[in-house]
């Protein structure tokens, strides 16, 4: 069961996800080791593969990265649920496979380190500690399909597949 990791605080932007001066690489394992680190620096020591942050709102402002969803996808980071995400943010998590929920009075329902149940399908997050459920906004099927296949380039890498083998297909039964 992921464990939850609670940053509460609204705004918190991508320089905090990943500072600056850390983008010299595009590699995630290597952006993985300074995520979150100019918030918290034993983020890293702390979070698990699977695990799930739980944010205030508008996650992810500022700088227009790809690197941060790379830093946290790297660090092992399943989810980001938050009330709302920067536009910006949003669009790279779903072009990059990453998860990022919204959910209302998230930050309220969540101590750090609470263990959670997401339901992708049913649309729900359950704090195993209270019992509490919240509903999120349900995650397009379109964008499980991206996460599922690792992001968008590699969706697109599959679909133009499907279509090639479904083309030749018809050709020998022409």
């Amino acid at each position: 069961m992921p464990t939850v990791h609670v940053f509460a605080r609204d705004h918190i932007n991508t320089d905090e996800i990943i500072p600056a001066r850390h983008l010299t690489t595009d590699v995630e394992a290597e952006l993985a080791k300074y995520a979150m680190e100019d918030y918290d620096k034993n983020f890293v020591r702390r979070v698990k593969p699977g695990d799930i942050i739980v944010a205030g709102a508008d996650f992810g402002c500022g700088s227009s990265r790809e690197h941060a969803v790379w830093a946290l996808r790297g660090a092992g980071v399943a989810a980001v649920i938050a009330p709302n995400f920067a536009r910006i943010f949003y669009r790279n998590a779903i072009n990059n496979g990453f998860l990022a929920l919204e959910c209302e009075d998230v930050v309220e329902t969540f101590m750090d380190g609470d263990p959670a149940e997401l339901d992708l399908t049913g649309g729900t997050i359950t704090n195993a500690r209270t019992g509490q459920t919240l509903t999120f906004v349900p995650v397009p099927q379109f964008a499980l399909d991206v996460q599922k296949a690792g992001g968008w380039l590699e969706y697109m890498r599959e679909q133009d597949q499907k279509q090639s083998q479904q083309s030749q297909q018809e050709e020998q039964h022409a």
